[in-house]
């Protein structure tokens, strides 16, 4: 696999389309490429932006979660949040480069990826090409940020191994690999957390992806999420008091 970071201009709120930036950064793009997309640039292109002036950051996290814990449960003040079937710090919500604005997630990120998957196919005359917009999350007991996938398009999210056997032909019963967050992780550590300027990666030599020259169904979708009361981790997560958030019923 190879991941390649693209350096950009710096880009504020609403100071550019998507495409017309995709357009000035993305010069070549071959077949069984995958391309990955900072949350924040998706977000800054459309908008969605709230002037830190204007809000409490706290309140905002609140808002735009579907279910949070509030910032005092934890000694460094952050808003534990869960949005779109992830347990994020603060719904999300970013400052770090964005110039006194607080950058929230893109309000459907399902949708852009899938306007972007489609954009890049007509433009490079491609079929097969993948998509993924990345955010970084925190790890339980693990410090340091890694990469996750908000959405992707383009390519199969999992690779099942369910019933396929092992070296020594056991069947596998619960093995799953999560393709988009693996490639998501792999592109955010190449874009950087800081200055770096490198919003975009290009992912290529992927032969463990499987295209798909579509947008993922809703069945498909909804085979990425698991419920709190069948997760692996509802011991804790169910013991947890969470809170109602603003955006409780938007995803559901």
């Amino acid at each position: 696999m190879n991941v390649t970071p693209i350096r950009t201009s710096v880009v504020r709120a609403g100071s550019i389309d998507l495409f017309f930036f995709l357009d000035e950064f993305v010069k070549n793009l071959k077949e069984g490429s995958i391309l990955a997309i900072t949350s924040k640039i998706v977000s800054l292109c459309e908008g969605r932006v709230r002037d830190t002036k204007d809000v409490d950051k706290e309140q905002l996290a609140e808002e735009e979660a579907e279910f949070f814990l509030p910032a005092s449960e934890n000694k460094y003040g952050f808003t534990l949040s869960i949005k779109h079937n992830m347990i994020i710090p603060s719904s999300g919500i970013d400052e770090s480069n964005a110039d006194g604005k607080y950058v929230l997630w893109p309000t459907d990120p399902q949708k852009s990826v899938n306007a972007v998957r489609m954009y890049l196919s007509k433009r490079f005359s491609i079929k097969n090409v993948g998509v993924i917009i990345t955010d970084s999350r925190a790890t339980p007991l693990r410090w340091g940020t890694t990469g996750a996938a908000l959405s992707h398009s383009g390519f199969a999210a999992l690779n099942d191994y369910i019933g396929k056997p092992d070296i020594f032909g056991r069947k596998l019963e619960v093995t799953k690999a999560n393709v988009r967050d693996a490639l998501a992780a792999a592109a955010v550590i190449v874009m950087g957390e800081g200055a770096e300027q490198t919003p975009l990666a290009l992912i290529s030599d992927v032969p463990f992806v499987t295209f798909q020259a579509r947008d993922p169904s809703m069945e498909e979708l909804d085979s990425l999420k698991i419920s709190i009361d069948e997760d692996l981790f509802a011991a804790i997560l169910k013991r947890a008091p969470w809170k109602k958030g603003g955006k409780m019923h938007e995803n559901s």
